[in-house]
């Protein structure tokens, strides 16, 4: 071990004796300067067992140093921000400290949300996007300083560790900081987006040209020891000092200065708006379906509403009588299940873009949930449905809306990572965490890149002079598709699962997916991830790229279905309660087409 590191970890073990906290004494594994796969694509994953605490990541490096915090004695909340610190490091194009986090926990009483989405500037707008008089091109607003809102990872995190912490905060961001300074190879991943067209305009960065990119410009090749002292430097004064470290005080001024400064797409985003950021821990949005009772993020996400609608839309129909079937690939869903989840996809597609917003800005109707969740109104949208495709829905009209709205049309990218963690306490959390697009704004700040989750909001404030929800204002947090979930056995209360994905918009189509296939299916939590992507954002019906077969989609087309076949790189993760031996235990699974890994005791 090299002499800084025995002295880090010497000074941790110390630290933590003083304050009589279980030590970590994190040790880098073995691989963590050899890349993690041998390619990025669909690679067939196992599942994987354990008995007393589980996590699930995206990258073996941060599966691993959430594995060793459970192992040490922490809690799932510590082994969550453990994996978050190293995948902002790892996995930095998804989610990082620049981004934000929904969090969804369980203590084994009660499910608590927090909400560390981002926020915009004080002095943002509703023509924040507007240009000429039009609205600006979606990607031109991405990349520079005009995407940036506050960041809420650090503070939502503190809030969590604050109340269900067992580990010292400090000890938590000893794996990040070792490999930071100690070099991680260049991932296969990490690679493959490099080389997508969107991360071309890095090299306009310095700071993130000299980090990822050769002197030519093309990427670092797989493999490439990565260091990031910076970035070690960050997190070893957030460590030290809390939060407020990145809040306020020189970090804070670096970002203010350079979204406010970029050369082509300046920002709003001050160091008052950086200071004043606070975490909200929300009310959770939980229903019931068959036999279960889910729970997740209330508004501003709109993935367990939408999931909360699909389902109840659906539960009714005889899913469980419609399993998949085989193809050549494997498993692939019946053309009727496709059928019935993209039609409920398309009608809670359709409520989500009218009603959902910020709850601080634009209650829902009914000023809350509940009311696009009650039994009638699903019923009435359920009837809907019928043997064909209706192509494109419209919202519904619950009985309570009284405030007459626009429908936004915002996109939402992709860039974003799932974590689920089950402790040995009985803990247990779905954390689904986001810089929004790939590299976010494409800003490097001290290590870590900045999220560009302004180009949530629409970029069209009102239609014909009706407001658009979702609309760009100043303090608010835009709409998110993020949906960390949580499952539980409405009988005993007992936990059932802990699920979430990456994806934009086509997260709910994703953990919607897992949730019918392993409650309605009986699969496992591996072989539902595993299983083709599918479903509809209220457009055409999408299934996966290379996973979907002839008859599928000409079963689909009989009956009115455009079918869009394309690339659905989701980047589930999900941990499962299950009986072995006559014992409960657990079981992971971890996306095929991603890094991730699962590990546990």
């Amino acid at each position: 071990m090299p002499r800084w590191l025995q002295a880090a970890v010497a000074a941790l073990l110390l630290a933590s004796c003083a304050s009589r906290q279980p030590s970590l004494g994190y040790r880098a594994p073995d691989y963590a300067q050899r890349a993690p796969e041998a390619a990025s694509g669909y690679t067939e994953k196992p599942g994987w067992s354990a008995q007393k605490f589980m996590v699930a990541a995206a990258n073996p490096l941060a599966t691993d140093a959430g594995y060793q915090v459970l192992k040490a004695g922490g809690s799932a909340v510590d082994a969550a921000i453990a994996v978050q610190m190293v995948l902002g490091l790892v996995e930095p194009q998804s989610s990082g400290i620049g981004g934000g986090l929904f969090l969804v926990h369980y203590d084994g009483r009660q499910v608590q949300t927090y909400d560390g989405r981002e926020t915009a500037p004080a002095a943002a707008t509703p023509e924040l996007f507007i240009k000429d008089g039009k609205p600006m091109d979606f990607l031109e607003g991405v990349v520079g300083g005009r995407s940036v809102g506050t960041p809420g990872v650090l503070r939502a995190l503190e809030l969590a560790h604050r109340q269900h912490g067992k580990l010292a905060w400090k000890t938590l961001f000893q794996p990040a900081i070792a490999l930071a300074e100690q070099g991680f190879a260049l991932s296969p991943r990490l690679h493959a987006v490099l080389m997508d067209d969107a991360a071309k305009t890095l090299r306009n960065d310095p700071a993130a040209a000299a980090y990822f990119l050769e002197p030519d410009g093309t990427p670092k090749r797989v493999g490439t020891l990565l260091r990031n002292p910076q970035y070690a430097a960050v997190l070893r004064d957030i460590a030290e000092r809390g939060p407020i470290a990145f809040y306020e005080g020189a970090v804070a001024h670096d970002i203010a200065a350079k979204v406010r400064a970029h050369p082509t797409n300046p920002g709003l985003l001050s160091e008052a708006d950086i200071a004043g950021y606070r975490a909200k821990l929300r009310e959770p949005l939980c229903f019931d379906y068959k036999l279960w009772k889910l729970c997740g993020m209330s508004a501003p996400s709109s993935g367990p509403l939408a999931l909360g609608q699909m389902l109840g839309m659906l539960a009714q129909r005889n899913l469980a009588a419609m399993p998949p079937v085989k193809a050549d690939f494997g498993l692939e869903p019946s053309a009727e299940a496709v059928h019935l989840v993209s039609e409920a996809g398309r009608l809670a597609y359709a409520d989500r873009a009218r009603y959902v917003a910020d709850p601080d800005f634009v209650p829902l109707p009914g000023g809350n949930a509940q009311t696009l969740l009650s039994p009638a109104y699903l019923q009435q949208r359920a009837a809907l449905i019928g043997e064909r495709s209706m192509g494109h829905a419209q919202p519904g009209v619950p009985a309570t809306q009284s405030l007459s709205r626009a429908d936004d049309r915002s996109l939402e990218l992709a860039s974003t990572s799932h974590i689920s963690v089950v402790d040995g306490f009985g803990n247990a959390i779905a954390m689904t965490t986001t810089i929004e697009n790939v590299f976010g704004s494409q800003i490097m700040v001290r290590g870590f890149l900045l999220n560009n989750e302004l180009t949530d909001f629409s970029f069209v404030p009102n239609e014909n002079g009706v407001p658009v929800a979702n609309r760009v204002e100043g303090g608010k947090r835009p709409r998110s598709s993020m949906s960390p979930m949580l499952v539980f056995d409405r009988a005993s209360g007992a936990l059932v699962m802990s699920v979430g994905s990456p994806g934009g918009s086509a997260i709910i189509n994703y953990v919607g997916k897992v949730l019918i296939g392993t409650l309605d299916w009986g699969l496992d939590v591996q072989q539902a991830i595993s299983l083709p992507n599918f479903g509809s954002r209220n457009g055409p019906t999408e299934l996966e790229e290379g996973r979907s077969s002839p008859l599928l989609i000409d079963a689909l087309k009989a009956r009115g279905h455009e079918v869009k076949v394309m690339p659905e790189t989701s980047g589930l993760q999900g941990i499962q309660r299950v009986v072995k031996d006559g014992k409960p235990a657990w079981f992971g699974g971890a996306d095929p087409r991603r890094e991730g890994i699962v590990m546990g005791d």
